[in-house]
């Protein structure tokens, strides 16, 4: 089973050279730590940055340097900063390779809801309402259940939606999964973690097609 560094690790290796990548808030943040040292990526955060770099060390923050999050970060060398507005315009405009974002549920067709629990007070849905309907490449970044146990891998979401139809790929502490047409098709099992286990904590359809292979987050 992975934690959440075993999980931004695993999607870190489906970054390639030369992709424009943007990271939502949570366990996303935590790719740009994980990605190979041989190849050229620009990090993008919807607050206005091109170029972000790993988190920064203790005692090294730059309270004026945040993403999204409102997380101190890092600028690699030809870094740029600019308005909202640009920086969403390079979002709708579809100039983004491929956006890594968390999710509350995710239905087996590929919906997504990340942005509000009913009851609770937010102040809105914020850029993921533009990344989602924009992108055409969306890793999830999850754990597989909730603290009680429950799937939030499902039929049909619970919450408001985020988007519909949308998701590419999930991966969770348990597994990575694609969406397709019939449900979420398994990929790989996390260390340790069986296709059983998977199936137990999976309240979708799942699709499992022959061996699944243990996945390596070397």
């Amino acid at each position: 089973m992975l934690d959440k560094n075993g999980i931004a690790r695993r999607i870190a290796k489906e970054v390639k050279d030369g992709y424009y990548v943007n990271l939502g808030i949570g366990i996303p943040t935590l790719v740009a730590n994980f990605v190979r040292d041989d190849i050229s990526v620009e990090f993008q955060s919807e607050n206005g940055i091109l170029g972000m770099g790993p988190f920064p060390f203790d005692g090294e923050e730059d309270a004026d340097l945040i993403n999204a999050g409102k997380q101190t970060i890092t600028a690699l060398p030809g870094a740029s900063f600019f308005d909202s507005a640009t920086s969403f315009a390079m979002i709708r405009g579809r100039h983004v390779d491929l956006t890594i974002l968390g999710a509350m549920e995710v239905a087996d067709n590929g919906d997504i809801a990340n942005w509000k629990i009913p009851g609770k007070m937010v102040k809105g849905m914020g850029g993921a309402m533009d990344l989602v309907a924009s992108a055409e490449n969306i890793i999830v970044a999850m754990m597989h259940t909730n603290r009680d146990g429950e799937s939030k891998l499902l039929q049909k979401c619970s919450l408001p939606l985020t988007g519909v139809g949308c998701v590419t790929t999930i991966v969770t502490n348990l597994a990575v999964l694609e969406v397709t047409k019939d449900g979420f098709l398994l990929k790989e099992r996390a260390p340790g973690v069986t296709v059983d286990e998977i199936k137990k904590a999976t309240e979708g359809r799942l699709i499992i097609k022959g061996e699944v292979a243990e996945m390596g987050i070397d």
